[in-house]
């Protein structure tokens, strides 16, 4: 998708190295405008604010507690976890 798309990434991290919890988690993730979450085969949208911050986390940080892989910050956008729909709409 990345390829056809012509997207190159400026950073990759891996997950199971660098683990991102709660704090750390929502300090990247308040950052963005729009947070675009893959929640089984249905997308979220969430503008961040402090009001929405642990149902924004719930959706999120997996079962460990870190932030749920794949994770793409591109532009002012955060886009967490994958559907095929969400990285068309939102990548190409």
């Amino acid at each position: 998708m990345f390829d056809r798309c012509n997207i190159h990434p400026v950073e990759t991290v891996d997950a199971r190295k660098v683990k991102l919890a709660d704090e750390k988690a929502w300090n990247l993730l308040k950052q963005s405008r729009k947070i675009v979450v893959g929640s089984g085969k249905k997308m979220l949208v969430f503008t961040p604010s402090e009001t929405n911050r642990d149902e924004i986390l719930g959706h999120c940080l997996g079962r460990t507690g870190n932030l749920r892989a794949p994770a793409v910050q591109t532009g002012s956008r955060m886009i967490i976890g994958y559907t095929d729909d969400m990285y068309r709409n939102y990548l190409e």
